[in-house]
């Protein structure tokens, strides 16, 4: 079994099949940040009283730069510590790593933390009566060259390990299966469930599906997929990304998120309905918990499989919200989020904005039929994180379901995220006009 409880895991480490446990949360990117401890050490003190972090973590950019303008923590504040509490419902063996059991952890009494957020939604959906389901679909592109050899080459001309696109290409698939095999092998051996891979519609990407849970499981089950992919890819002298949209030209990576209640199937047929209005209603002033970084919105090309505007559809994936299934399967597909959204944020904004649509009977447009793309009168998602920015900051129903000292902290971080990059020089650039003007 790889799930473990603490008695199960004195065994393992009584028996020296165990001897490193890992704690971990994410930062704002979702990466997942943490410690390494002696297993034995883990039993006799994390396990029951926590350990404890920088809080700087909570205001880095992507390069660990703290970064000054936060009110949670700073140098005027001295960067002190946040308390890490294990969930120890998490705690599972990771084969990828020998001898290795990991477990999530929450950071204590901080209302900024991503799964913080999250935990945060639930409780307010389960007080209403209303439990979710949840499945994230995971896209990224694999490259020949290791994570060093790509930065060595300033991650250009990397070399994809397919060359031509495999979009269900079983042959194209099986070149891939090295690697692949391994992943879907270590995800199910470490308490993953996987459901199945295919190639996707570009030059080197794919898709590993994991079995949709309940929604905390699920943003837990996603972390530790993206960890697992990185950690395989570096073992295999290979490199993946997770950017939504690597290459001009090519197709983006997307995060497509299934949600569900159960009452969609056995209630009240307005309930779906109206979750479905809320949750389109609200992707606008959310849209930087879908796609938040700059690159992310390089995805968003008419025709490129990504969706472009705020429709909803039955099984169309020209529109940004496909309901698909029937009975118990019956559910949402929102295809607006990347491959480098945080999912803790992404499932957050998802229920809140749903949930929203039950209380205040938020009615969906009426469906489209038909090619989304060509639909020029519908709105469409935000051009630039600097304007998904905006909107988020500037909503009052942001405030009110996250509260405003998390919807300042984000509006922050997306725009130092924005300031960063308006300041770049770009190749483009210099390709542009270091002779022709």
């Amino acid at each position: 079994m790889a799930h473990l409880d603490l008695h199960s895991l004195r065994q393992h480490v009584d028996t020296g099949a165990v001897e490193t446990v890992v704690a971990g949360f994410t930062d704002h990117y979702g990466r997942l940040m943490g410690k390494r401890f002696d297993a034995a050490y883990f039993l006799d003190s994390v396990a029951n009283h926590g350990t404890h972090a920088c809080n700087y973590l909570l205001t880095t950019d992507a390069e660990m730069q703290p970064v000054p303008g936060y009110r949670f923590a700073n140098w005027e504040l001295g960067y002190g510590d946040f308390h890490l509490l294990p969930d120890l419902a998490t705690l599972r063996l990771t084969t990828w790593q020998p001898k290795t059991a990991f477990v999530h952890c929450d950071v204590d009494h901080v209302a900024v933390a991503p799964r913080s957020i999250l935990k945060q939604q639930i409780a307010a959906a389960a007080a209403l009566g209303y439990h979710a389901m949840a499945a994230s679909e995971l896209e990224y592109f694999a490259y020949r060259q290791t994570y060093r050899a790509a930065h060595e080459q300033d991650y250009q001309k990397l070399e994809p390990l397919s060359w031509y696109l495999e979009d269900y290409n079983l042959l194209q698939g099986s070149r891939e299966e090295f690697y692949t095999a391994a992943v879907r092998r270590h995800l199910r051996q470490s308490g993953i469930p996987v459901e199945n891979s295919k190639g996707e519609w570009g030059l080197g990407q794919h898709e590993v599906n994991v079995r949709y849970s309940d929604i905390l499981t699920m943003a837990d089950n996603h972390v530790l997929f993206k960890q697992c992919l990185k950690e395989i890819a570096e073992q295999s002298g290979i490199s993946v990304t997770f950017m939504a949209k690597p290459h001009h030209g090519q197709a983006g990576s997307s995060c497509h998120l299934h949600l569900s209640l159960s009452q969609f199937a056995d209630g009240d047929p307005a309930i779906f309905r109206h979750f479905l209005g809320g949750w389109i209603a609200h992707a606008p002033e959310f849209m930087v918990f879908y796609a938040p970084t700059v690159n992310s919105y390089k995805r968003y090309e008419d025709m490129s499989w990504a969706p472009t505007r705020l429709a909803w559809s039955k099984d169309n994936r020209t529109a940004g919200f496909r309901v698909v299934g029937e009975g118990k399967s019956l559910r949402i597909e929102n295809r607006i989020p990347g491959a480098d959204a945080n999912p803790y944020l992404a499932f957050a904004a998802s229920l809140a904005s749903g949930i929203d649509g039950i209380v205040n009977k938020i009615e969906p447009p009426e469906e489209f039929r038909g090619d989304v793309y060509s639909a020029q009168s519908l709105p469409r998602v935000p051009y630039t994180l600097g304007q998904a920015t905006d909107l988020f900051a500037a909503s009052d129903f942001t405030k009110r379901v996250l509260g405003a000292e998390v919807v300042e902290h984000y509006a922050h971080f997306f725009r130092t995220e924005q300031k960063s990059y308006d300041f770049a020089v770009t190749d483009w650039e210099r390709r542009r006009y270091f002779e022709k003007i």
